[in-house]
């Protein structure tokens, strides 16, 4: 897939024989109807781009559109698959499969950000722009394709993949939840302490101290302060795991 790189160029994306095209054809593996859905998709609000009546045209609402896709085609798979889980069963296993983290992954691995088109560069984007252009790519394809073609793509490129229930059911989405979960039911007091933490190297930390009942459990440093959150949560999980799993 890093071929992407060498074969792309803004300036051939309007035409069906142009290398955006090309790309986008790997990427989803069939030809666009319309590429123009699959231009919007991957264009970033920093190009201040609008169509003829002044909105905006960048990936946002495509986003959005990919999001409930996701969604949906992901409920229905499980509905079918796991018969006797209830409700807050599907909802926690729909959220292992759509979590930010996995689209992130998922984005990343199709190289997606080869092809964004953008006035600041690839370095200043947040790390959540990969599974955002992957949820505007899918919603680019439920506009191109239709239902049953988005569901396929979907099929092709995270259920049979990615999707398997057993390993899911194992799978934490957030360690955080999970250790103010159980020190709620147990009626245990936690904070973050949250506090600046820079290096030498010039970029911005956050360090964060974890304590329940007033002593300090965890400690942990990182780019930014919800991930120092998620890794101090994380290795206060495993202090005390037998503990948290018995909730």
């Amino acid at each position: 897939m890093r071929l992407l790189k060498k074969i792309f160029s803004k300036n051939s994306r309007p035409t069906e024989g142009g290398n955006f095209f090309v790309a986008v054809e790997k990427i989803v593996g069939f030809k666009p109807v319309n590429i123009r859905f699959y231009e919007k998709a991957f264009t970033h609000r920093s190009s201040n781009k609008t169509d003829d009546k002044g909105n905006p045209l960048n990936y946002e609402r495509l986003e959005f559109l990919g999001d409930s896709m996701l969604s949906s085609v992901i409920a229905a798979h499980l509905y079918k698959e796991a018969p006797l889980g209830d409700e807050g069963y599907l909802t926690k296993m729909r959220s292992k499969i759509v979590s930010r983290e996995h689209l992130n992954e998922l984005g990343r691995d199709l190289h997606l950000i080869d092809l964004v088109e953008s006035k600041v560069p690839p370095s200043h984007f947040g790390e959540n722009i990969h599974g955002n252009i992957f949820e505007a790519l899918v919603g680019a394809i439920f506009l191109d394709k239709g239902y049953v073609g988005c569901e396929q793509f979907i099929y092709q490129k995270v259920i049979i993949p990615y999707v398997d229930i057993a390993r899911l059911e194992g799978k934490v989405i957030s360690y955080k939840s999970l250790v103010i979960e159980w020190c709620q039911k147990e009626k245990k007091l936690f904070h973050f302490d949250i506090f600046d933490d820079n290096g030498n190297d010039g970029q911005k930390y956050f360090g964060v101290k974890l304590s329940i009942d007033d002593k300090v459990v965890a400690k942990s440093r990182a780019t930014s302060k919800k991930k120092a959150e998620e890794i101090a949560s994380k290795r206060a999980y495993f202090a005390f795991q037998e503990k948290i799993n018995k909730i």
